[in-house]
């Protein structure tokens, strides 16, 4: 098993058997990550300065999509958000800033734009506050069951979802979030899509042509990070604060479980805050990243205090001897 972090100074392998922590793409701010079971020595990551594509399980990249794309004739330059397709890992999904979609037929070496996402009625409106004349693709996921249906995450003014692989685009469909963070499907579930927001949690029970907002129990609505259980499609975790400020600069996160896919019933809350169940949440912690594990009840955690893993869908938590860095890592994937 491989552990990949996401950090704004570089990538971090983790071997947690042998507690050995490597340190590749130095210096690049790696903002998202793309590893697959089908072909696990193959890694994707977005960075500030292009895409980085390795072969033997991280101990060398190579930069990949310099074929022309970017302002500078110099291929993409910002990737923000990566997704392998579920048919065929051959085809990924590459999204950037400014939001433009790319898709690669040869495992990301090569990408052509898929056009249209720019025109939906609501692009006029999307900015990232702090840059505010531009915006990004912070997250892009698959349908399991229509690998031509992918769901999109615009930071910040929109998800939006095209049921045929970019011909065509449904723009913020009803109930969906503005300020989607992360998005998160099952095999089991293939109609359901989860998503953490900025603006809540909404999730899906019809392929994202509209979501509710079950929020009961969720007392913090400003949600980062998102795994459902590998073998509970019901089962979700999510990283939570009361703003912004909190889960970024000041210092103030925690994780929430529900059993129920959003539902509770009776006296039991939609949604139960873990608190000491082994892992430091709260003050002085910052928004974590969550990945799924290949394990029934395996979810895996990291903040600004560690790595963590689950094997009883949150119930408990166990840290991973690994020396990672002490700040917010920006993806985290599990192979």
């Amino acid at each position: 098993m491989s552990i990949y972090a996401a950090y704004d100074d570089g990538l971090r392998v983790v071997d947690p058997a042998n507690e050995r922590v490597d340190t590749r793409l130095d210096d690049q701010g790696v903002e998202c990550l793309a590893v697959d079971s089908r072909t696990p020595d193959r890694v994707l990551a977005g960075t500030w300065n292009g895409l980085y594509r390795s072969d033997d399980g991280g101990k060398t990249f190579e930069r990949v999509a310099t074929d022309g794309l970017s302002s500078d004739g110099d291929g993409i330059d910002a990737v923000t958000a990566l997704a392998v397709s579920p048919d065929d890992p051959e085809t990924v999904l590459v999204g950037t800033e400014p939001s433009r979609i790319y898709r690669s037929t040869d495992g990301g070496r090569c990408v052509e734009r898929i056009e249209g996402l720019q025109s939906v009625p609501s692009a006029d409106e999307w900015s990232f506050p702090p840059r505010p004349d531009t915006h990004h693709v912070r997250w892009i996921e698959t349908c399991p069951a229509d690998p031509d249906r992918w769901y999109v995450g615009i930071e910040a003014g929109a998800l939006v979802v095209t049921p045929d692989g970019g011909e065509t685009w449904i723009d913020r469909p009803e109930g969906s979030r503005r300020d989607t963070h992360t998005i998160a499907t099952h095999p089991d579930a293939p109609d359901r899509v989860y998503v953490a927001a900025g603006d809540g949690y909404a999730e899906s029970d019809d392929r994202g042509a509209s979501f509710a907002t079950p929020n009961t129990g969720l007392d913090h609505g400003y949600v980062w990070g998102i795994a459902v259980d590998p073998g509970d499609p019901d089962r979700v975790l999510v990283s939570a604060a009361s703003g912004a400020s909190a889960a970024h600069r000041r210092g103030e996160a925690y994780l929430y479980r529900t059993e129920g896919a959003g539902g509770g019933s009776g006296d039991k809350p939609a949604w139960e805050r873990l608190d000491d169940r082994g892992i430091p949440t709260g003050d002085s912690t910052y928004r974590a990243v969550i990945a799924g594990g290949i394990l029934p009840g395996e979810v895996w955690v990291l903040n600004d205090r560690g790595l963590y893993r689950t094997t009883d869908g949150g119930g408990s938590f166990e840290h991973v001897a690994a020396d990672l860095p002490r700040t917010a890592a920006r993806a985290l994937a599990v192979v």
